[in-house]
């Protein structure tokens, strides 16, 4: 390992200059430009561009834009049938957003535990959580990474599957890209995603054209015209200023993922030469299709280690402190300690570092040194 003294370099968890180049400024100046031109602020012509793109680059049938990542989950469950006091199943290590949505509508979220070594919903402790009022199953593709969805299909049967890929724009298994594996799926354009837009956006995909016309009503207050409502819906409307900016950046999506996947490559080889990888730190297993939104590591002493880096000026951040079966908020649905072991390890364990596509080779060789020099 290159002999960098730890702390040397400051090195920012995430940098948003990594999309925001003179030639991309340009191009995205441009695009606002026609938008301010035409006036279609709210789903203009750019939403509908942006859909195809979308359903051609994750290779679905029908992509559907809408305000945000959480209000895609929303309408996720309304058109798989969730209704109020329907048990909805999902993991309870992952980002608020997924349970939220589900008690949102009224609906009952079950946690049940993670992989261990994917962070993703097990199909074992699913299995256990299912009851007759169990309504539809919401895995998450967490981090990057695939959830086993062939074998959660296995044990939720007709039930519908909805995919949580908020965090997996581009993710790939040998069943296909995520976003096309289940019933419907929920993806978030949050700004510091793999693809990210200006401000607050998300989408969904479907296979089935019945649920993206229903999807639609749904965004639009639940009418099919202006004015005419057949049922009650939302205002979750797609902003065209953002899918201007999403159109500029979708096909640099590509190449910013590879860069994700080399610097997940390269973090590997170097948790292995410092002689980390087998004990004081555990990084990802490997996995071809994995798009690294995070690049995650399990790490002894947790906390002082992340106290450390941050007084090294290295960034890093925890995904996520607390599981959901333990927050006060879903108390009442009688969640303790001991529950879930899991995903309870997994909140004192893991610690995300830096992998935005900015971040350079000496970057990461500054961070593990950071690390090793804490744990010598």
């Amino acid at each position: 390992m290159a002999d960098l003294k730890s702390g040397a370099v400051p090195v920012p968890f995430f940098d948003i200059r990594y999309s925001l180049s003179a030639e991309e400024k340009t191009g995205l100046l441009a695009r606002w430009s026609d938008v301010l031109d035409h006036g279609g602020f709210i789903n203009g012509p750019e939403v509908g561009e942006l859909e195809s793109a979308l359903a051609s680059f994750l290779d679905v049938k029908h992509a559907i834009a809408c305000s945000n990542g959480s209000d895609a989950l929303v309408l996720a469950l309304k058109v798989a049938g969730v209704e109020v006091g329907d048990e909805v199943i999902l993991p309870s290590f992952t980002f608020f957003a997924t349970a939220g949505a589900v008690a949102r509508i009224g609906a009952v979220p079950v946690f049940a535990d993670i992989d261990p070594d994917t962070f993703c919903l097990d199909p074992a402790t699913m299995a256990a959580k299912m009851s007759p009022r169990t309504r539809a199953i919401l895995p998450v593709h967490l981090f990057g990474r695939a959830a086993d969805i062939p074998a959660l299909r296995a044990v939720a049967g007709d039930l519908p599957l909805i995919e949580d890929a908020a965090q997996a724009i581009g993710t790939s298994t040998a069943e296909g890209m995520c976003g096309g594996l289940g019933t419907v799926a929920a993806f978030s354009c949050f700004p510091t995603k793999n693809l990210g837009a200006c401000g607050d956006a998300g989408f969904l995909t479907t296979p089935d054209p019945d649920l993206a016309a229903h999807i639609r009503r749904l965004r639009e207050h639940g009418g099919g015209r202006q004015y005419f409502h057949d049922e009650v819906g939302f205002n979750f409307r797609h902003d065209t200023l953002q899918a201007a900016a999403l159109l500029e950046r979708l096909p640099r999506l590509p190449d910013w993922n590879a860069a994700r996947r080399e610097s997940a490559e390269h973090y590997g080889q170097l948790f292995a030469e410092a002689g980390l990888a087998n004990g004081s730190v555990t990084p990802p297993a490997a996995d071809s299709g994995h798009i690294y939104h995070q690049y995650i590591i399990r790490a002894e002493r947790r906390d002082g280690l992340r106290q450390h880096l941050q007084r090294r000026e290295v960034g890093c951040a925890v995904y996520y402190p607390l599981p959901l079966h333990l927050q006060p908020c879903f108390a009442d649905l009688g969640g303790q300690e001991g529950d879930l072991p899991e995903s309870e390890r997994a909140a004192v364990e893991v610690l995300a570092l830096p992998i935005h596509p900015g971040i350079t080779p000496e970057d990461r060789v500054e961070v593990v040194a950071a690390i090793a020099g804490f744990f010598s």
